[in-house]
């Protein structure tokens, strides 16, 4: 495989990864929710599903960017991924 095939497929599994901590972490959150008295529920229905969906999205992005620090201590990118963003060039002055 060529670089850009494996930045293609690490990019993939990354998001794949991220994906199921962001759904784990909120079917756990709607569990916990489920264990609260029905009084509870009811009066606060809407916060009680938004509130787990935004703590998934930070907690996941959060567990996201540890893994990926620990894998670039890891692996040396340069060595088998092709960079995403490349710097732009500067044009030459022309005085």
């Amino acid at each position: 495989m060529n670089k850009k095939a494996n930045t293609l497929f690490f990019v993939l599994g990354a998001t794949v990864v991220n994906i199921l901590f962001m759904t784990i972490l909120f079917v756990a959150g709607l569990i916990l929710i489920g264990q609260l008295p029905e009084s509870v529920q009811e009066n606060a229905g809407q916060i009680l599903v938004i509130v787990p969906f935004f703590i998934a999205i930070g907690v996941s992005f959060f567990l996201y960017n540890r893994l990926m620090k620990y894998l670039t201590t890891k692996i040396d990118m340069d060595k088998y991924f092709h960079p995403i963003f490349s710097r732009r060039r500067t044009p030459p002055n022309n005085e």
